[in-house]
């Protein structure tokens, strides 16, 4: 039996999960976590594979359809293959994405291709080692790299996803618009977030969504924009006669909420309507109490019918201060 569709107190469709299977990385990105790291959650707290694929399941069965994996880095859970597995079996669950840094995924690709992995996107700030080890605190730009051309060459959907950050990247933003010229790919440059674990991250931004925008127009003046998906969180662009496709993400300017059809749960089962709130549910709890399926549901609505109507508010509503002193890598990406 199809699920029927779900809907926020907004009347938005909520129809795509995000998932963080956990919420520790391989890189330390300056933008997502402190050089020194975050303290991990330990094992017990995260999500077990059998308490994701229930979830899963139980959202399925409300209306959701689409989900992505995502971290901290997925592959850096032991066996995520295996959840991948169990998901693409899901009645409901027409699309499976991931979200990955790349540099434990190239021996997964064949298999995610046979698996009907819906897309990929790959997190990648710069085309430059040097920058990729500034940004990074890592010196691992030949196995991401690897594994875009891999993508392209298994001819899965690719995103490259590109932080705009002032002073570290921007001479990046046309190399990345250049990859579009002969690849099938779209990149996505995204306006840096507060999310950094640290704190004390700014309270302005200096790259907007129409600074980055404009900087690209500038260098192409034929600069097509192209009609948005539904649900969009970007929008869209074509350089004429290039195979792929730009898109900017005004991830901190929060322009697309009133169309957003997305929900997240952390690593250790927490749920974010929106990702500037600092969780509206413990999943994992109902889960560990015994709760059934139908409990859980009423419990989830109850969620979905309390939503923010936007980031800001989202924000304003925190209960735990300022989203600077979470890690992205935490929240799930």
């Amino acid at each position: 039996m199809p699920a029927s569709q779900l809907y926020d107190n907004h009347g938005r469709p909520i129809t795509y999960l995000r998932l963080a299977v956990t919420d520790r990385c391989n890189l330390r990105c300056f933008y997502c976590m402190p050089e020194e790291g975050i303290k991990y959650l330990p094992k017990k707290q995260l999500l077990t594979f059998e308490e994701i694929e229930r979830l899963i399941n139980i959202l399925a069965q409300m209306g959701i359809s689409k989900v992505r994996l995502t971290g901290g880095e997925p592959f850096v859970r032991t066996d995520l293959m295996n959840l991948v597995r169990r998901i693409v079996t899901i009645e409901g669950i027409h699309d499976l994405h991931l979200t990955t840094n790349g540099i434990l995924t190239a021996p997964h690709i064949s298999e995610l291709k046979s698996l009907g992995i819906a897309s990929v996107n790959l997190s990648l700030d710069t085309l430059d080692r040097e920058r990729f080890k500034s940004i990074t605190r890592r010196d691992e730009f030949e196995k991401t790299w690897g594994t875009l051309q891999q993508l392209i060459e298994h001819n899965i959907p690719v995103k490259i996803n590109a932080v705009v950050m002032d002073g570290r990247n921007i001479e990046d933003i046309l190399p990345l618009v250049e990859l579009t010229r002969s690849h099938n790919i779209s990149v996505r440059f995204i306006e840096e977030m507060p999310f950094n674990g640290e704190g004390n991250h700014y309270s302005t931004l200096n790259w907007t969504y129409t600074k980055i925008v404009n900087y690209i127009r500038e260098h192409y003046p034929n600069l097509e924009r192209l009609a948005d998906p539904p649900h969009s969180t970007s929008y869209n662009y074509k350089v004429p006669g290039y195979n792929g496709d730009v898109g900017v993400i005004a991830a901190f300017s929060r322009t697309f909420c009133g169309t957003c059809n997305r929900i997240r749960v952390t690593a250790q089962g927490v749920l974010k309507t929106c990702l500037y709130d600092d969780g509206v549910l413990n999943i994992r709890d109902l889960m560990r109490e015994g709760k059934s399926d139908a409990e859980i549901k009423v419990n989830l609505l109850q969620a979905f019918n309390s939503r923010a109507l936007n980031g800001f508010e989202a924000e304003e509503k925190r209960k735990s201060g300022s989203p600077a002193i979470e890690s992205m890598s935490t929240i799930g990406g």
